[in-house]
């Protein structure tokens, strides 16, 4: 009969993993939402979401270009508009390149929405964020619509757009190894009965990544399958915050 190790987790065989590696990944989601505002319509006319990190400069998202009436998107109503994998890393811009259908609605009548150089260099945002490797990361545009319109006269209308971001990290991981690196092994993150992550570290590559958690005390399982002749472990009381990943000790699996 195999026998399962359990391992208890403690303070001494966890730290968080706070450095930005470059080689790894982010899921970067833009979301868009307003502040209620005194026009019956605000339709922008999106094109395409850029983000400038310090890896590769200006990178477009893959973006849901649409025509957003922003008045749609109040009282807590939120939209994706652009949604991607990214090096981890700092990203200091968001971008959003606009088209030319962008117009308000004030007494049931439509007027043309000028924004100037929105098709051009784009609405330029701060944002100045550091991604870790594998966190999800959201960005919320708050955009005030009743700030960010102006009435020249004569029914002409120009966007200067007061948006506020908010960058949000969205859940944290687990990362770890297991010996000896030979070995093909599934590892899961637990909480109670339900399985919430699941990595497969195949034969050579001895690392795993358990992401998408939430807040809260997870146990790991390895399971190096019945066939290996190695035991199994499980590693309890492991603590995860949002925003970070927590890295175990390698694991010394034994016959």
């Amino acid at each position: 009969m195999k026998k399962l190790f359990v391992i208890v987790a403690s303070l001494s065989l966890i730290l968080f993993w706070s450095c930005n590696n470059n080689e790894g990944t982010t899921t970067f989601v833009v979301r868009l939402t307003d502040s209620p505002g005194d026009y019956e319509e605000v339709n922008i006319d999106l094109v395409s979401v850029e983000v400038h990190s310090d890896t590769d400069g200006w990178t477009t998202l893959n973006s849901n270009a649409d025509i957003y009436d922003l008045l749609t998107l109040t009282d807590g109503v939120e939209t994706v508009i652009a949604d991607d994998e990214l090096p981890s890393g700092r990203v200091s811009q968001l971008r959003l390149i606009l088209g030319d259908n962008n117009s308000v609605v004030v007494d049931g009548e439509e007027f043309p929405l000028t924004v100037p150089s929105g098709s051009e260099s784009g609405l330029k945002l701060q944002i100045n964020a550091d991604l870790e490797e594998g966190i999800t990361y959201s960005v919320l545009l708050d955009f005030d619509a009743a700030k960010s319109i102006v009435n020249t006269g004569s029914d002409k209308y120009i966007l200067k757009p007061v948006i506020k971001t908010i960058t949000e990290a969205q859940d944290g991981a687990i990362k770890g190894s297991v010996l000896p690196a030979e070995l093909s092994v599934a590892v899961y993150a637990l909480s109670g009965s339900d399985t919430l992550s699941t990595s497969y570290a195949p034969a050579g590559n001895a690392d795993y990544f358990l992401g998408g958690l939430a807040d809260g005390s997870y146990t790991v399982s390895i399971d190096p399958g019945d066939l290996s002749g190695y035991q199994g472990v499980i590693i309890e009381n492991i603590e995860v915050t949002i925003g970070n990943v927590t890295e175990l000790s390698a694991t010394e699996l034994i016959q």
